[in-house]
């Protein structure tokens, strides 16, 4: 299949999963309160930051594998590490939970595992090439995710939008939504069926890991630096202007970066395979197009969220929600330059250039951490909003020179 089919047709899956919720949202927002939103918001990014991590990001090496006993063992390693992540954030949860920092515990266990096992069954599906069924999973997983909300949140309206006590139903229902997208990418499974998998040699699986170490030890504090940004950030929310904030803040994101969830995760899925095949200026040449694309949906982005975002999400959304489209607007520049990076990250994978990208991801984390803090500090939730545009935006500009120059050995 080509780059290009491949793509369109992870992009009409994603269209479709990414249509519902957009279609959903308003609805949701009118049955739940902004506080609601932001318990929600708080045990997501918690939650996000565990999942990431939770196979050590082995399972991202599956398109890499040489063979097929390569890959079982690959499977076979992110599967018991994920199991060990699981028993871990039990008594973690807890330990959270009595710090403050995190909502509803029981369900950390069950959010780490459905994450984790769907993130697994993914790359195996990639590694395949099983684009139609990754297409479905997408379907499944983020509007199964969002119909459960709108279920739920019916079921326990009183005349009123459903409180803090009730934000169990926002988190519950994606967790199982993803328990029913992992169900799509069950095939092909490997030479034996799946029991084989636990049964993997010691040896098999040790070589495994030596072999995709840099996923590891360099992928895995990516990914988890990246997700702990995310959950940082809430907290300094929630500390300086309250759980309020949070759901402003959070339903502000869910819709500004679902167009790079969609068309991200659709170019990226089949930029990734691409990439580990092709030479350097083969590979130079598809980031160019790629960043190309993206820059000119980013941009006109860009320019209506400045010019009508509040004015959007409170048609949208109701008058209590205005606060988020404020958010939108301060936030637009950096989500236009995001949107062109979320399908970027493969490309460092690609290129074993994964240490040059994770010290890069360090120095933009610490940055856009500090600016949010800064402009809280000066300016309140949209002091810090627009000072995170204002710091990102050349830091990501720099990130774009760089890979569409890059030349081997660079890192």
């Amino acid at each position: 299949m080509t780059l290009a089919r491949a793509t369109l047709t992870l992009l009409a899956g994603g269209a479709l999963a990414q249509l519902v919720p957009l279609l959903l949202g308003p609805f949701i927002a009118r049955l739940f309160t902004p506080e609601a939103m932001g318990l929600f918001t708080q045990f997501a990014t918690i939650a996000a930051a565990l999942a990431v991590a939770a196979s050590l990001r082995y399972e991202q090496a599956l398109p890499l594998a040489r063979d097929e006993s390569e890959a079982r063992a690959l499977l076979a390693l992110s599967a018991r590490l994920l199991a060990l992540a699981v028993v871990i954030s039990v008594p973690l949860a807890w330990v959270l939970h009595a710090a403050g920092w995190l909502p509803l515990p029981a369900l950390l266990p069950l959010a780490v595992g459905a994450a984790g096992v769907l993130q697994v069954l993914t790359l195996w599906a990639n590694r395949a090439q099983r684009f139609q069924a990754l297409a479905a999973s997408r379907v499944v997983q983020y509007g199964g995710g969002v119909a459960l909300q709108l279920g739920l949140g019916w079921a326990m309206w009183q005349g009123a939008a459903a409180g803090r006590e009730d934000a169990w139903a926002l988190v519950l229902a994606p967790l199982l939504a993803q328990g029913l997208a992992s169900l799509w990418l069950l095939r092909p499974a490997p030479a034996g069926g799946w029991r084989t998998v636990m049964a993997t040699g010691r040896a098999a699986v040790r070589e495994a890991a030596r072999r995709h170490r840099d996923f590891a030890w360099v992928n895995t504090p990516h990914a988890f630096l990246g997700t702990l940004q995310d959950a940082l950030a809430v907290a300094l929310l929630v500390a300086w202007s309250g759980e309020a904030a949070a759901g402003f803040w959070g339903l502000a994101l869910r819709y500004l970066k679902a167009p790079a969830t969609l068309v991200g995760s659709a170019v990226s899925q089949a930029l990734y395979p691409r990439l580990a095949a092709a030479g350097p200026e083969e590979g130079r040449r598809l980031v160019r197009q790629v960043m190309a694309l993206l820059g000119g949906v980013a941009l006109a982005l860009m320019v209506v969220l400045l010019a009508a975002g509040p004015w959007l999400f409170e048609r949208v959304f109701g008058a209590p929600w205005r606060e988020a489209g404020e958010l939108a607007r301060a936030l637009a520049p950096y989500i236009a330059a995001h949107l062109v990076a979320s399908p970027l990250a493969v490309v460092t994978m690609a290129w074993r250039a994964q240490r040059w990208a994770f010290r890069l991801a360090v120095l933009g984390q610490v940055a856009f951490i500090a600016a949010l803090a800064v402009g809280l500090w000066q300016g309140g939730l949209l002091g810090g909003a627009w000072a995170v545009s204002a710091v990102m935006v050349p830091y990501f500009g720099w990130y774009f020179w760089r890979l569409a120059t890059w030349k081997e050995g660079a890192a």
